[in-house]
């Protein structure tokens, strides 16, 4: 099964359309992985920087990121998100499989260039008790600026999200 998570609670079809990331890309539906669903725990706009072990992981950065946790997987979200995380209201479409291919596996992105409609819609519930009982550490910080640049120059694998909306470094 892949999932779509939205603040929207009645969607019946999804239809591809263009996304501002991937802009090079013919219109999609985007869907995640069992895997990597804890990712989109959180509001839509909610910047975030996610990382975790990859074989390729040096034994270096996994001193650096990971010696102080048992978590496999490190969620970073600015101070400021954590009221809209606790308020919001989410719901998680669940798909088949059939009509999406793997965007990237890495990230956990599957995408289709056809209609889908959800074979499933409910609602997420608490946002943090969900992340809370993944193997995730959540951790807020001021500023995602200094994580993100010392995750992307490392070995750890990551994803980033919806960082055009984080804070503007001082």
């Amino acid at each position: 099964m892949y999932y779509h998570f939205s603040e929207e609670p009645g969607i019946r079809r999804f239809k591809p359309r263009p996304s501002a990331a991937f802009p090079h890309y013919p219109p999609v539906v985007f869907a995640i992985d069992e895997e990597h669903a804890a990712h989109y725990f959180f509001p839509r706009d909610c910047p975030r920087v996610i990382y975790w072990k990859a074989d390729s992981t040096t034994e270096e950065d996994l001193n650096a990121f990971f010696s102080h946790t048992a978590a496999a997987k490190i969620i970073a979200v600015e101070n400021g998100w954590l009221e809209r995380i606790r308020s919001t209201k989410l719901y998680v479409y669940t798909f088949a499989e059939e009509s999406f291919e793997c965007f990237d596996g890495t990230a956990g992105y599957y995408i289709s260039t056809s209609e889908v409609a959800p074979l499933n819609v409910e609602p997420v519930g608490d946002l943090l008790k969900k992340l809370l009982g993944r193997r995730v550490e959540l951790t807020f910080t001021p500023s995602l600026h200094p994580i993100r640049d010392k995750v992307v120059a490392s070995t750890v694998d990551f994803s980033i999200i919806r960082f055009r909306n984080a804070r503007k470094q001082d």
